[in-house]
């Protein structure tokens, strides 16, 4: 034993190498911590380049929009070429980067470039705007920058991210204030702010902790280029602009302030990218120094391990064969075999505990005994059985005082537990709901009296039979799909389907069902919906309906939508029938759904359940259900229109189908009402364009029987006068001439004053000759003679020749005489639009087509003038409108501003007669 307790004192040795295996563990952490550093500084470079190239298109950007011209625009997009370079590499970067949201920043500084490149190239942005945007794409780069090298993991490391990150700030101030001044500077001198921005003051700061935390030989340098020419020009400019009273007058020019404010920007470029190397070399000599150190702890580990290795093998050869036994035996004592015997029994510490380990099998067979008697009285029900805990001692007493606490807390969840399924199965009984418990076999294995109720089927019968036997046969696909969903899912909820009752009518069910895999039971909740899916349907129905009321449908579309639904919505034959003044019935809307071999065999039964239905109807005017056959009837203004009768070929209707088949005459009755006010419209407005037609007539007959007919016949007395007076003057004449004066003649008018006289009756002739012409022109718009005579063709010629437009014509009209309403209306349309483009549209050109088409007259006038015509001016084309619609047309009037107009006329053949 004593060499055993030499051996033990390898135990300091092992403590040892947990030290140094820790120590490794801390110093592998802090090397992967370098590496994670260098890592993120490498992917802060990247971003610092696209800073830089962010900064270069600023400048740009705002020197584009001040002076705008070829040179600027073409540095510009330069400048933007160089950016989207440096983003691309800085994606590629950041694409292995696993820390921070690199790639995302990236991606909102390219959207916000994109923005603010968009609006300076739309010139919508100012040059002071431009610089705002950029620099807010410019903090975004930097904030991204100082958290990736937030990481400080040695002090030299994080002096040298510091100083690299204040100095980045620090130009970009410098950049601010460069852009911001040379916006300052491009302004007329008059018109200059005078306050100077905080830039200066901000890079005099970020400066002050770079020198605080940079190097000898950079502070050195920063202080070179501060003491150089552009430096001292920028700290006039700002010591300008700094006085209470700054002089104008001595500010730089644009240009000296741009090439200035450059040529100390670009040197402070180089003292960053010093800046940017000194990270660089530091956080990689952390690392390599980190790297190294791990890799000598681990080597010095491994020889540890390999001493400590040798003296456990030699510890091994002593201790192994009877420690073996001991964990055998305690290993088989842990898996319940208290057979084990352990038969080492040396004196030493090893002996002690094989003894202790045959002490505790004897009393382990003890506590297996008290054990198993319990689990014997909890089969057989006897939960009051309590185990011996006076017979053992110390945690073995304890654990069977446990036990005996479990049982008595077994007993009173059993107790609670029978309470609770005394109340399960009351509320079992009980619920309204359908319940039910099915087998993996495909029948039920226990419902509840609703199920039985709802069914009509006795519990027996519901549990002898396959579950799928009470299923509608239509549906039993439908089940199946949902069984196969729940063995995937394990939970299915409102499914619906239909079932068989015991009488032979279906029900529609809402199942809610969840497979217990361990049971092999299904448990389901069903709900009966057929009444609500039965309104449903008919709402959707009466919708359906009352939507081609709505519409304005013809009445007879209206009756064969009716008796479709009707039929459709109770799965029987529909049909709407016109009670005619003679008492017999015709039908205007039927539909059968029955095979033709079943509506055969069957018609003669539904013929005679209607007639009943229908008799009983005209005796009470109310809706009546007579066995087979239900109806309502259709009143309309008090009179019994009609019906909407339905007749069932197998059994009878369900009682309410008389009530149901109401609203859908009452939609009946409004569509009735509805085309009857249609018509009577219609047929008003025909008989007022047909009265005013009639009136041109009347009108122009009058004035050419009357006043026409007048003045031709004073135009004919007047001829003769004239050749009275001619023959006259003639005979007076030569005589006065010639012949002396005689007694014996009749002394005759004066030569001059005859002259005269025949002149004033030569010009009233020619007045009646304008007057003439004029009343035969106003005859002529007033009711147009060649329309009557010769038809459409020939009218709308004579319109296009007399047009102070050119017109085109296009007429492709049959040879025989169209409707003389549809005529006049195309007539009348044609000549207001020939009008209007002479008049107000001051068009060039005219086109006018006009032809027939299923039917319909269709006449189309075009023109390019200036457009802009509108029917609700008050125009002659409200007129058209009117006269169109009244014969059933319509009119489209197509006229937007400076491209013409469009006017389309549809005139049906088969207008509406109208009574002159």
């Amino acid at each position: 034993m004593g060499r055993k307790l030499m051996l033990l004192v390898l135990l300091p040795v092992t403590g040892l190498l947990a030290f140094i295996a820790l120590s490794a563990e801390d110093q592998w952490e802090e090397a992967d911590t370098l590496r994670t550093f260098h890592a993120a500084t490498e992917v802060s470079f990247a971003l610092t380049d696209v800073s830089d190239a962010v900064a270069r298109e600023r400048i740009t950007a705002v020197q584009a929009v001040l002076r705008p011209g070829p040179r600027t625009r073409g540095e510009r997009a330069a400048a933007e070429r160089a950016t989207g370079r440096a983003l691309d590499r800085a994606v590629d970067r950041a694409a292995s980067w696993t820390g921070t949201d690199i790639t995302g920043v990236l991606a909102g500084v390219g959207r916000g470039l994109h923005a603010v490149r968009a609006g300076a190239e739309a010139g919508t942005l100012s040059a002071h705007t431009v610089a705002g945007r950029y620099a807010e794409n410019e903090d975004a780069l930097l904030d991204a920058v100082a958290a990736l090298e937030s990481g400080r993991p040695t002090r030299k490391a994080g002096q040298a991210a510091d100083a690299h990150i204040a100095f980045l700030r620090a130009v970009e101030a410098a950049e601010r204030e460069r852009a911001d001044l040379a916006v300052l500077l491009d302004a007329p001198s008059d018109r200059r702010p005078t306050a100077t921005g905080r830039w200066p003051a901000l890079e005099g700061a970020e400066l002050d902790i770079f020198e605080q935390n940079t190097s000898d030989a950079l502070r050195g340098e920063l202080h070179s280029v501060q003491s150089r020419a552009p430096a001292r020009a920028v700290r006039e400019v700002r010591d300008l602009l700094d006085a209470p009273a700054p002089e104008s007058a001595r500010l730089p020019s644009y240009e000296d302030w741009t090439a200035d404010s450059q040529a100390r920007v670009a040197a402070l470029r180089g003292i960053q990218d010093s800046a940017a190397r000194e990270l660089a070399v530091v956080a990689a000599e952390d690392r390599n120094s980190a790297e190294t150190r791990v890799v000598r702890d681990l080597v010095l580990s491994l020889g540890v391990v390999a001493v400590v290795m040798g003296l456990t093998l030699a510890l091994r050869r002593s201790i192994t064969r009877p420690l073996g036994e001991v964990s055998e035996g305690a290993r088989a004592l842990s898996y319940g075999e208290l057979s084990y015997d352990i038969r080492y029994a040396g004196r030493d510490e090893l002996g002690g505990v094989a003894d202790t380990f045959r002490e505790l099998r004897v009393t382990t067979e003890r506590l297996a005994g008290e054990i198993r008697a319990m689990t014997t009285a909890i089969d057989h029900n006897h939960l009051d059985h309590r185990a011996d805990v006076a017979a053992f001692d110390g945690t073995w007493a304890q654990l069977l005082d446990g036990m005996n606490g479990t049982m008595a807390s077994f007993a009173a969840a059993h107790g609670r537990r029978e309470k609770a399924e005394q109340e399960l199965a009351s509320i079992f009984e009980l619920s309204p709901d359908l319940l039910c418990v099915c087998g993996l076999d495909g029948y039920l294995k226990r419902v509840n009296p609703a199920f039985e109720r709802a069914l009509g089927y006795p519990g027996d019968e519901l549990l002898t039979r396959p579950f799928l036997s009470f299923v509608d046969a239509r549906d039993e696909e439908c089940v199946r799909d949902g069984l196969a969903r729940l063995d995937e899912d394990a939970e299915l909820t409102d499914v619906e389907n239909r079932f068989l009752r015991r009488d032979g009518t279906e029900l529609w069910l809402r199942w809610s069902a969840r497979l217990v895999r361990e049971e092999g039971l299904v448990y389901a909740a069903a709900r009966d919906v057929t009444e609500s899916r039965r309104t449903a349907s008919e709402q959707a129905a009466l919708r359906r309906v009352a939507t081609l009321v709505a519409r304005g449908a013809p009445p007879r579309e209206v009756f064969e939508a009716v008796a479709a639904e009707v039929g459709g919505l109770l799965d029987t034959t529909a049909a709407v029938l016109r009670q005619e003044s003679d008492a017999s019935h015709t039908v205007l809307g039927i539909a059968l759904g029955l095979p033709e071999e079943i509506e055969r065999a069957t018609r003669e039964e539904r013929r005679e359940a209607g007639r009943k239905a229908i008799r009983e109807m005209t005796r009470t005017r109310l809706a009546v259900h007579v066995g087979h056959a239900a109806g309502a009837p259709i009143v309309v203004d008090d009179r019994l229109w009609g019906f909407i009768l339905v007749a069932s070929p197998f059994e009878p209707l369900l009682s309410g189908t008389e009530s149901r088949l109401a609203d859908f005459t009452e939609l009946v009755a409004t569509a009735l009402a509805n085309a009857d006010s249609r018509a009577q419209l219609t047929a008003s407005r025909a008989r007022v364009v047909a009265a005013a037609d009639a009136s041109r007539r009347r009108i122009e007959r009058d004035l050419h029987d009357g006043v026409q007919q007048r003045l031709v016949a004073l135009r004919l007395e007047l001829r003769v006068a004239e050749s009275l007076l001619g023959d006259l003057v003639g005979l007076a004449g030569p005589s006065e001439a010639s012949d002396p004066p005689s007694r014996s003649r009749s002394p005759g008018p004066p030569p001059e004053l005859a002259r005269q006289l025949t002149l004033q009756l030569a010009h009233v002739g020619e007045g009646l000759d304008d007057a003439f012409q004029e009343l035969l022109q106003v005859a002529r718009g007033i009711h147009p003679a060649i329309l009557s005579q010769g038809g459409l063709g020939p009218a709308l010629r004579s319109l296009a020749r007399r047009s102070a437009v050119p017109v085109e014509l296009d007429l492709e009209l049959p040879p025989e005489r169209l409707p003389e309403q549809v005529e006049v209306a195309a007539y009348y349309v044609t000549s207001e639009c020939l009008t209007n483009a002479a008049k107000h549209a001051h068009a060039r050109g005219v086109e006018v087509r006009a032809g027939i088409e299923g039917g319909v007259l269709e006449l189309v006038v075009r023109d390019d003038g200036v457009g802009g015509a509108e029917t609700g001016r008050g125009s002659g084309l409200i007129g058209l409108v009117d006269r169109v619609e009244a014969i059933g047309g319509r009119l489209e009037l197509g006229s937007p501003p400076g491209a013409g107009t469009t006017l389309r006329a549809r005139l049906p053949l088969d207008a509406p007669a109208t009574d002159g």
